[in-house]
């Protein structure tokens, strides 16, 4: 493959789940083992150290208090975002039949998609209030079906972030906490006396959260390991370079250390995208953090040919990936490595981040050579069941498990099957009486 590299990032971070810093890792594992010992006296004492807020659940009064004060815009906007969400969630859970089949006379088996139990969602705040990321974690598992969902939010300065308790409150939310970090994952995931202990837990976070998550993982699932935000555009030389460039500024302003790659066979495309984004430094109110991440993680990559530049995406197999070419569905074939497609300039990531229905929480790090991201199946456990109604067939069963048992040295396995060959078929074995 020949490629151009006008500018290069600093060394990629290996594939999968980055290592934390021992600092990060040990403050986590403290929290974690109080929240254990200790219920919520352990929650409300890092509440108020970090959060400098006790926790708060708040009740249905007290949030449609809370909603009642958000500009009606917002909560307009909110509702159309949440059809979105729930349209396509529901439209996939379609897809996910129950099964059952019999495989040979008188042998059924089958499959049911059941529901998570208890899911727990968390809403970050900080910089950000992620607004949608309410929407792609407890709608979407709402719309899963899961019985209950217990979400969290941190207080952004001291303050209750009004606009995402409606986001919360819209999206089915069956307790709403104003409890962030490190705290509010803890006690999601081994529960208190006043949280109930989740099965499953979803949502993006800071990297106290994120390793929190890392370390609860096991007894409680979890969506993601999730790393930066990933932003990687290939073009051709049909493209805008005011839209690459704007694009990629886009996904850079997440934090300081959002990956933003540009592939092209245009050596003119990247070369003006390159200036544009300099120019639009200038102006960006996100600038301080959009600059350090395009410096010292932004890629411009120059090509021979599109199907080099596919290839080399592949490889990245970056969390979100925009195709700017003539023809965009290409890359459904072409591609398979990615954690969501943006085809064609009319659309952009930030429809994906923010509106337009598909989850955003995605793959980082590589890890969509494996997974795909959040969506309504992450909520479903699809669990398998068999019934043997033909006597016949029950101890043909039972002769084949025999001897596939003791081709393992699996005496009991093996005995299980002799005893229905003998009811069934009046087999005779030594050790039946």
């Amino acid at each position: 493959m020949a490629i151009h590299r006008i500018k290069s990032a600093k060394p990629p971070a290996q594939n999968g789940v980055a290592n934390p810093s021992t600092s990060v890792a040990d403050i986590v594992s403290g929290v974690i083992e109080a929240v254990k010992q200790r219920g919520d006296e352990a929650v409300r004492e890092y509440a108020l150290k970090f959060d400098k807020m006790e926790p708060k659940r708040l009740s249905k009064e007290e949030a449609e208090a809370i909603i009642a004060q958000v500009d009606p815009q917002t909560i307009k906007d909110i509702k159309e975002v949440q059809e979105n969400v729930r349209n396509f969630a529901l439209a996939q859970k379609a897809c996910l039949k129950d099964l059952e089949v019999e495989i040979r006379p008188g042998v059924i088996l089958g499959h049911k998609n059941v529901p998570i139990d208890t899911v727990g969602c968390y809403i970050p705040g900080g910089r950000y209030p992620l607004l949608a990321s309410a929407h792609m974690t407890i709608l979407t598992a709402k719309a899963a079906g899961v019985r209950h969902v217990v979400a969290c939010t941190p207080p952004i300065l001291g303050e209750i972030p009004k606009a995402t308790v409606a986001a919360m409150y819209y999206a089915g939310a069956d307790d709403i906490w104003i409890l962030g970090g490190t705290q509010a994952i803890a006690a999601m995931a081994v529960g208190t006396e006043a949280i109930p202990q989740c099965h499953f837990l979803a949502g993006p976070g800071n990297a106290f959260v994120a390793e929190a998550k890392r370390q609860v993982f096991g007894p409680v699932g979890i969506d993601l390991f999730a790393g930066p935000t990933e932003v990687l555009i290939v073009a051709d030389d049909k493209a805008d370079p005011l839209t690459c460039a704007t694009d990629l500024l886009s996904q850079a302003e997440h934090g300081p250390d959002t990956p933003a790659v540009l592939i092209t066979t245009s050596k003119d495309v990247a070369e003006k995208t390159l200036t544009f984004i300099d120019t639009q430094l200038e102006s960006l109110r996100t600038a301080d953090i959009a600059s350090v991440s395009w410096r010292d993680h932004g890629e411009v990559i120059v090509t021979d040919t599109i199907d080099e530049a596919y290839a080399l995406a592949d490889d990245y197999a970056s969390e979100h990936v925009q195709i700017l070419t003539e023809t965009p569905r290409d890359a459904l074939t072409k591609m398979q490595h990615y954690g969501a497609l943006f085809l064609g300039k009319n659309t952009c990531v930030s429809y994906g981040d923010k509106c337009i229905g598909t989850n955003h929480v995605l793959p980082t790090r590589k890890t969509a050579h494996y997974t795909g991201g959040l969506w309504v199946g992450k909520f479903l456990k699809t669990c398998s069941y068999q019934e043997v109604v033909s006597d016949k067939a029950s101890g043909e069963l039972g002769r084949l498990c025999g001897r596939a048992a003791r081709a393992e040295n699996f005496e009991g396995h093996a005995r299980s099957g002799d005893l229905r060959a003998h009811l069934n078929l009046q087999d005779k074995f030594d050790w039946i009486p």
